[in-house]
Formats: structure tokens, C-alpha cells, sequence
């Protein structure tokens, strides 16, 4: 297993406390970046291969830089804490174990980007961490980190899904509908409240005081060419140890699998979700591909939130599938005709095939309604729920038709 980075504190006793934070050597990144021009912050983060670790995987120094240099007013600074993905449960951690190292990662970001404001959205679900970070922020005014120069407002959602995508989090935390907006322009460029925003995910944001104090290419050497540093895994599902588990991002899914104690159930992998619910599914002969961006690019599927869910002989594919169709056609925000509509299309005709009164024509039918929607949508919701339509079907076509009559 590669050197834990992200979960270097959990261990300690009262590990989200600021004097706990402190006796591990909490603040020194924040110390030295002080330190620094704000260019040369965004340049090393850069030369990390630090990627976001919300899902799209853009590389976060690149985003920082797209911020208008001759802007003149204020600027954001946006922490995603929606975290509502399907088998996603490690922004949650952090919050709960380790909130400081999100508000040190938060004033190095502010500095470099030069903002003087800060929200972080939490998930409306997550009320133990909102608790713990909300605490963080008040020791942190209490010691004078906050409210010099750099000042957090802690937001809940409400519980929308949608409100994961950058733009739709932006909307609700204006206090509009939590509808995602037409890109360009780029947050960076118009976001929250009409200023330019950067939006980061609360595990990339942590990621960035070890880079400033242990340095750029310490970090980018712990993952692969193109992406940098460890990242954490949800893994879940039929294995023996399901919990968070850190690894490199080289780390392949067959070794992650086996790190969680192997298969579980029957004990015989049948397939694996490898990237949260929107990532198309893996068969159990394509494990042996790496877990970043880049690896699960090229394995046809996507790292997304990296929440890993894996499925033993006894799991029904149609059945795994229905449920995440009715998750898609509940969360849809219905902006947008292609999903709206799609969505709800296809949970009928699923949980139809799954009842035994599904038709022959019916798989061939989600597959072209699928195909035909993708790309067409304001945000990437629809995008990320065709990914589990075609691929569930196309690799698991045979179980799906044994359920149709006279298929």
C-alpha cells in the first residue's frame, strides 16, 4: 500500500480537534504558503498532478488559473461537501475525522486564487459532519486562522442530488432552485452570486497542505504520469471488509479488492462498480486496471468519487440495475427534456423486466433512448446515468433477457 496521506490523523485520539490537528503538525502548510506568492501556490499544485476528487477529475492548479486576472472584485472559493453519489461515502470522513485539514487546504486555496470568502456546501443528510465541522470552524475563528483576511460560511443542502454538479450547487447557494446552468461561462469565469468561483471537492482540497509542505514532486511521484498523490476508496458491496481505504492512485482494482479482504457472498466476482453509481459497470475479467482518471478512462468506464461497489455470482444485474434507474429518475431536477423524461422511461421498463412482464423490444429500447440522450442535457446528470444503462445491459445481456418472457 502506498504512504497514507489523507487519513495520516484518523488514528489519532480527538483527531478533529485543532489541538490534535496542531500536534501532527497541522498549520505548517498554511504557515509556509503565507509565505508564498499566490502564483507560485497554484504552480506547485500543479506540478502535483493534483486532479479533483469529486468526480470530473480536472486538474485543480489549471482551475485555479482560469480566475480573470485583471478581476477586480470579490472572488469564491466553493467547497462541494454534497457528496450524494451512490456508493460514495468518503468526503464524510474527512469532514467527521479530520475538518481542519479541509479549512488549512480551504485559506492555501483562498491565497492562491486571491479570495477573501469561502462556502462549503454540506450534504443536508450529513448532520454528525456538519457538527464536526462546523466546530473546526469556530476553534479555527477562536485561534484567529478565520476572519483574517479569509472567512467560511458553513451551508446545508437540502438533500438534492443534483446539487452535486458544480453549477447546480451553485444555484442553491444563491437560494434558487438547485437547476445546473449553461457552460460557458465557467464558474471560474461567472459563478456564485455573478463573481468568479472556483469549486472544489473537500478530499481535493485536503490534499493540498501535504503538497506545499512536502512539496510538488513528493507528491506527483506517489501516482502515476498524469495524475498525482493517494485518494481514497469507498469500497462496498460483497467484500469481506467494506470501509474507506487509501492507496495510490496506481493502485489496480483487483489489488484494491483483494486490500478490502477479497470477495465476499459466494465468493466469486461477478462485477464491479469502480467509480461510484454513475460509473459503467466492470466485468470480473476487467479488474486488472488502474483506479485513476486515466486507467478507467481507457477501461471504458470512469474513477468519478472512486466509490467502489463490488458484486458477487449471487447479485442480479437487472435488479442492481433498476434500483440505480430509479435513483436517476427520482434525483433528475427535470430542467432538462432528454432526462426528465428518459429517465423515468427507462425505470419503467427495467422494473417491468425485473416483474417478468418486460417485452422483447424493451433492451434494445433502453439502449437506443439511452444513446440518443447522452450529450444532450445542460449538466452531465443524464450523461452519468447512461453509463450504467448501456453497460449493465450490453455486458449482462443474457440475465436480463432470461427474465423476459419468450425473449
Amino acid at each position: 500500500m502506498a504512504e497514507i496521506v489523507l487519513m495520516r490523523n484518523f488514528s489519532h485520539p480527538d483527531s478533529h480537534t485543532l489541538n490534535a490537528y496542531r500536534a501532527n503538525g497541522g498549520y505548517a502548510a498554511w504557515d509556509k504558503a503565507r509565505e508564498m506568492e499566490p502564483a507560485a501556490i497554484t504552480e506547485a499544485v500543479k506540478k502535483a498532478n493534483l486532479r479533483g476528487l469529486g468526480g470530473a477529475g480536472f486538474p485543480t492548479g489549471m482551475k485555479w488559473s482560469f480566475i480573470p486576472k485583471t478581476h477586480t472584485g470579490p472572488v469564491y472559493l466553493v467547497v462541494n461537501a454534497d457528496e450524494g453519489e451512490p456508493g460514495t461515502f468518503k468526503d464524510r470522513y474527512l469532514l467527521e475525522r479530520d475538518p481542519h485539514a479541509l479549512i488549512e487546504g480551504m485559506l492555501i486555496a483562498a491565497r492562491a486564487i486571491r479570495c477573501t470568502l469561502g462556502f462549503v456546501y454540506i450534504r443536508g443528510e450529513y448532520v454528525q459532519p456538519w457538527r464536526r465541522f462546523s466546530a473546526a470552524v469556530q476553534e479555527a475563528y477562536d485561534a484567529g486562522l478565520l476572519g483574517r483576511g479569509f472567512d467560511v460560511i458553513v451551508h446545508r443542502g437540502a438533500g438534492a442530488y443534483i446539487c452535486g454538479e458544480e453549477t447546480g450547487l451553485l444555484s442553491s447557494l444563491e437560494g434558487k432552485k438547485g437547476w445546473p446552468k449553461i457552460k460557458p461561462p465557467f464558474p471560474a469565469i461567472k459563478g456564485a452570486f455573478g463573481q468568479p468561483t472556483i469549486v472544489n471537492n473537500v478530499e481535493t482540497l485536503c490534499c493540498v497542505p501535504p503538497i506545499i509542505t512536502r512539496g510538488a514532486e513528493w507528491f506527483a511521484g506517489l501516482g502515476t504520469k498524469t495524475q498525482g498523490g493517494t485518494r481514497m476508496y469507498s469500497v462496498s458491496g460483497r467484500v469481506k471488509k467494506p470501509a474507506v481505504y487509501e492507496a495510490s492512485v496506481s493502485i489496480t482494482l483487483r489489488r484494491l479488492i483483494e486490500t478490502a479482504g477479497g470477495v465476499s457472498g459466494t465468493g466469486r466476482l461477478k462485477a464491479v462498480v469502480p467509480g461510484g453509481g454513475s460509473a459503467a459497470i466492470l466485468t470480473a475479467d476487467e479488474i486488472d486496471v488502474a483506479m485513476d482518471v486515466d486507467g478507467l478512462k481507457a477501461a471504458g468506464s470512469m474513477i468519478g468519487s472512486a466509490g467502489v461497489v463490488v458484486m458477487d455470482e449471487s447479485v442480479s444485474i437487472p435488479e442492481a440495475l433498476m434500483v440505480l434507474a430509479r435513483f436517476y429518475a427520482h434525483e433528475s431536477c427535470g430542467q432538462c427534456t432528454p432526462c426528465r423524461e428518459s429517465t423515468g422511461w427507462i425505470y419503467k421498463m427495467v422494473h417491468r423486466i425485473v416483474d417478468g412482464r418486460g417485452h422483447k423490444e424493451d433492451l434494445d429500447t433502453i439502449l437506443d433512448v439511452a444513446k440518443r440522450g447522452a450529450g444532450t442535457t445542460i449538466c452531465a446528470f443524464y450523461d452519468g446515468a447512461v453509463g450504467p444503462y448501456i453497460s449493465y445491459i450490453e455486458k449482462f445481456r443474457s440475465e436480463f433477457e432470461a427474465l423476459i418472457p419468450h425473449a
